[in-house]
Order: C-alpha cells, then sequence, then structure tokens
C-alpha cells in the first residue's frame, strides 16, 4: 500500500480564514498588491457605518482576474517574484472579510458573492461601462466588511509604507517611509540612525519589510518619539506567513540587524572623533558608545566623560532601593593632565554600608571624584589612576574620647562614642571629620559639631528581605541617636540648654524675638515651670 500528500480542498478553503493574525490585515494586503503593481497613489475610502471599503490605485492593473481567486499561486512576473517571495494568498482575505467584492480593472470587472466563490462556484469577467474603462489601475470595493477602528489604525499601518496613501481624503503621514528618511546601505538593508549627526541617540528600533512593521524593540515604543528605522532587503529576509507581520527565525535575523545598527555607530564614531574636539565628542557621544558597546572608541581621548564621573556633595548613606542621590554631577568635563598632575583624584568605592562608609566619608573629606569604570572599556587610559579606597584597609580613630554608651534602636544596635573630631587612616594618608557623625561595623562616631541621628541611615538602608523600605523606623531610630546624643552631652547645663535651644530654631517665631523665660527643670516632663518675665 502506497500514501501520498493529499488536500482536502473544502478542508483548506474553510481553515484558511483562520490564518491571518487581525482584521486589519485585509487592508495591509490590499496595500501590498498595489503596491507590487507600481502604484504611485494608493486612495481608501471607509465607511464604517454601511460596512464598506473601497480601494483605488494608479498601478498597471490586473491583466488575469483568474489570478485573484487561485490560491498559492502569486501571479505577479518573475522579478517580483524573485524580489519578495508573495505567498499567493493575499486576496482570499477579502472573501473571508466581506460578503461581497466588486474589482475593476483594464475595462472589465468582477462581482464576486464571498460566500459562492469560497464553493468554488463560477464568477463570470464583464466589461466595465465604456467611461470607466479608461481608469488607470484598479478598484476594489467590499461590502459587509467588519473594520471598526481602521481610521485610529492607518497612521500606524502606513508610517514605513513606501507609496503614499490618502484616508477619506486626508494623506496619511510616513514618517518612517523610504522616500523621506535619511538612509546608509548596509548588508541588511537600508537603515537610518537617529543621532548621528548630534550623539542623542535612541534606544529605539523599528524594523520593517516590503513597508510593514514586523518587528520594534523595545515592545513599548511610541510612535512619538525617535527611532532607528530599518528598511530590509526583501531579497534576503522572509516574514512569516501569511500576514508577514514577524520574521522567520526572528532572534537570529535581529541579531543581524543589531550588529549592522553597531557598524555604523561605530564608523560614525571614528569619523567624529577625528573632526570635533575631544571635549565635545566625549560629551556628545559617550552614551552612544556606551549602548552601541564602542567605548573603545575613547581609550585615547583626553577626556573623562561626565557622566561617568560624580563628586559627593551630599552625606553617604544607604537610600532606599540602592539610589546614591548625595553624588551629584561634576561641573565640567576632567582632563587626562588633571588626573596625572594630581590636580583631581578619582576613586572607586563599594556601595555604601557599615563597613564601606569611612571610605566614602574620607573621599568627601578629600573631594575625590567617584568615578563608574565599568562604564570604560579595559584599555581606557584612565584605569591605572583610580584609587580604590578598599574598606579592609581603613583604620578609624576617635580624637579626645569624650562619651561612650550602647544604642538600641527599632532596627539597629550601635556602640555611640561621642568625641572631638573623628581620624580616618586610609595607608599613608589621613582625613579628619569635625562635622558629621558615621557608622563603622557596629559603632557610631560623633564629632563635637554633629547633633543629629543622620548615621543611622550609614549603619542600615532599613529595607527588609522583601525589599520594603520601612521609613517610621528610619525615622524613629535617628530621633533615638539624637536623642541619645544630647544625653551624653549633658554635662554642662548651659551647655547642654544651649545645644537643644539650636535644634528647636526658635527664631523662626517672630512672637518669642526679644523676649525673657525663666525655665525651671524638674524630673517630670509635666511639672516643668516656663514664666515670661518681660
Amino acid at each position: 500500500m502506497d500514501i501520498q500528500v493529499r488536500i482536502n480542498h473544502e478542508g483548506a478553503l474553510r481553515n484558511q480564514r483562520f490564518a491571518f493574525t487581525d482584521r486589519f490585515t485585509l487592508v495591509t494586503e490590499l496595500l501590498q498588491n498595489a503596491r507590487r503593481a507600481g502604484a504611485t497613489l494608493i486612495e481608501i475610502i471607509h465607511d464604517e457605518q454601511s460596512k464598506t471599503l473601497s480601494i483605488q490605485d494608479n498601478g498597471c492593473g490586473i491583466d488575469d482576474f483568474q489570478k485573484l481567486l487561485t490560491f498559492n499561486e502569486t501571479g505577479w512576473n518573475e522579478a517580483t517574484q524573485q524580489d519578495e517571495s508573495p505567498f499567493g494568498i493575499g486576496f482570499s482575505k477579502c472573501l473571508y472579510a466581506a460578503g461581497r467584492c466588486i474589482v475593476a480593472s483594464r475595462g472589465r470587472f468582477v462581482d464576486i458573492d464571498t460566500t459562492a466563490a469560497l464553493a468554488q462556484a463560477p464568477i463570470p469577467v464583464q466589461d466595465a461601462d465604456p467611461d470607466k474603462s479608461s481608469q488607470p489601475g484598479t478598484a476594489i470595493a467590499l461590502f459587509e466588511v467588519e473594520l471598526e477602528g481602521l481610521a485610529r489604525r492607518m497612521p500606524d499601518l502606513c508610517r514605513g509604507f513606501p507609496v503614499a496613501v490618502t484616508f477619506n481624503g486626508q494623506e496619511i503621514a510616513r514618517p518612517h517611509a523610504l522616500p523621506g528618511l535619511k538612509t546608509q546601505s548596509t548588508s541588511v538593508g537600508h537603515i537610518h540612525i537617529a543621532g548621528m549627526d548630534d550623539g542623542k541617540f535612541t534606544r529605539y528600533t523599528v524594523i520593517y519589510l516590503q513597508g510593514f512593521r514586523v518587528h520594534q524593540a523595545p515592545t513599548y515604543y511610541s510612535c512619538d518619539d525617535l527611532a532607528n528605522v530599518v528598511h530590509l532587503d526583501p531579497t534576503k529576509f522572509v516574514a512569516r506567513l501569511p500576514d508577514r507581520e514577524k520574521l522567520i527565525d526572528e532572534e537570529e535575523q535581529i541579531k543581524l540587524v543589531d550588529k549592522a545598527i553597531s557598524v555604523l555607530w561605530l564608523n560614525a564614531l571614528q569619523e567624529k572623533k577625528a573632526a570635533l574636539p575631544a571635549q565635545q565628542f566625549v560629551e556628545a557621544y559617550f552614551d552612544a558608545a556606551k549602548h552601541w558597546r564602542h567605548t573603545q572608541v575613547f581609550d585615547d581621548v583626553d577626556c573623562l566623560p561626565m557622566s561617568i564621573c560624580e563628586a559627593i556633595g551630599g552625606y553617604p548613606r544607604q537610600a532606599p532601593f540602592g539610589q546614591l542621590d548625595f553624588l551629584e554631577a561634576v561641573k565640567q568635563p576632567i582632563s587626562r593632565d588633571e588626573v596625572l598632575s594630581g590636580e583631581v583624584t578619582l576613586a572607586s568605592i563599594d556601595y555604601p554600608d557599615s563597613s564601606t562608609a569611612p571610605c566614602w566619608m574620607f573621599a568627601k573629606a578629600k573631594g575625590y571624584v567617584v568615578i563608574k569604570t565599568t562604564s570604560l572599556s579595559d584599555g581606557h587610559w584612565v584605569h591605572g589612576h583610580v584609587r580604590h579606597l578598599d574598606a579592609n584597609e581603613v583604620v578609624v580613630e576617635p580624637v579626645d574620647l569624650q562619651r561612650q554608651a550602647s544604642f538600641e534602636g527599632r532596627w539597629l544596635n550601635a556602640e555611640v562614642l561621642l568625641c572631638a573630631h573623628v581620624r580616618i587612616r586610609i595607608k599613608d594618608d589621613v582625613a579628619e571629620i569635625h562635622e558629621d557623625g558615621f557608622s563603622h561595623e557596629d559603632a557610631i562616631y560623633v564629632p563635637a559639631k554633629e547633633s543629629t541621628g543622620i548615621a543611622v541611615e550609614q549603619a542600615s538602608s532599613f529595607m527588609d528581605s522583601k525589599d520594603r523600605y520601612h521609613e517610621d523606623d528610619r525615622d524613629a531610630d535617628a530621633d533615638a541617636l539624637a536623642d541619645l546624643i544630647r544625653l551624653l552631652r549633658a554635662v554642662d547645663p548651659m551647655e547642654t540648654l544651649q545645644g537643644m535651644l539650636t535644634d528647636l530654631k526658635l527664631e523662626k517665631y517672630p512672637v518669642l524675638h526679644g523676649r525673657t523665660f525663666r525655665l525651671t527643670i524638674s524630673q517630670q516632663h509635666k511639672t516643668h515651670v516656663l514664666e515670661l518675665i518681660e
């Protein structure tokens, strides 16, 4: 017994209606046919209420109407078949989407009852009225067609289409169409790169094949954003049958596109490097080079990108969710001469916590600039001139230790050391800390000019194992530490009260200006006595 491949024609015709992705594929297939027919203008009229759709093009027209109803046979000339690999099933979408379809071209027309056509009933080809026989191209009218929302979709469908399209009398903008783009020819097709002239690159890439989008990345791309636009070579790329909305072997094909874009960026970076002053080149193009993995172009440029250099402007702390909000941008680019002469010291420091806090305080006191060397290639000249501050090399010395006590808060426990100031030593370098308290391992160092509890934010992130930030506990521990500092310093009554008055900021209240009070402090807060003298 022998077996062979056979086709159930009735089943194939019945199931073909489920092949297309959505109802708007009907429009893209008709646009595609008009383009292949050499049209330079396509006019679409749609009436959502009456459920009618008409498309008129000025292409070469139809020489054989049978080709419309012959599935999997394209009818296109040999050049089109070689260049575009048409599937020969595009017009079939009309049979499934509409109840009636009239096609007129070259003085003839067919009036198709789609139910009858799918039952393989013969459809007569008729001569058109003499006054319509001279109309160029092809006119298609569809009836009983469900295309709700087509007006909203048309701009997206035509965004990269190469032929002018009007919809209900209005021309549709085609910002990604080849005729209006500045493109470069590559191994994958024509590519327009955003930002090459000014460095304002984009992470968005939109890819078209035969005028229709087959891929965009990231997927949340908004059509209002700038994008790299790729029009693939149809002789090298094939989209999925039948509606060509995705590339075959998409993952590998996108890699080829990304590689082609990357090569274009490398060439552009090398050209800009030769043409621009170092500072201008770095500031304009480093971010683009970083995104497209070409930072090696900057290895010998005598200027550092400002985006990887930051000054320690605020209090180093373990901010929630890893935000290093105490860092601020440097005011101007740093040159190689400034680094080599020692005018600027670059430092690399691990993320702030109770072990690395002294490194951050040391760098702040010294005025070091923190640099993110991971953004540079391994061959960059700066790598040999960055000081990595290692927590294991830190020695912390309280100078003139005055008081010491244990602190127990909601979130953390530590030993609190009050002193005149703190000396931080890293190898042979020393920094003196006079104003800010800080945490180191299980201790909190408090110099004479410090009175707040901010050091708790170095000792802990106040984040639990489920990444929940406990702001109330942070505030409570900071207040408790500040209270303990005031208590430990409460040796001289005048100094104690003066410190508390400073924290109250009484000068903000005009009603108190110039007043004299007598205050008697008791052992219970409810029995203090305050009197206004004048």
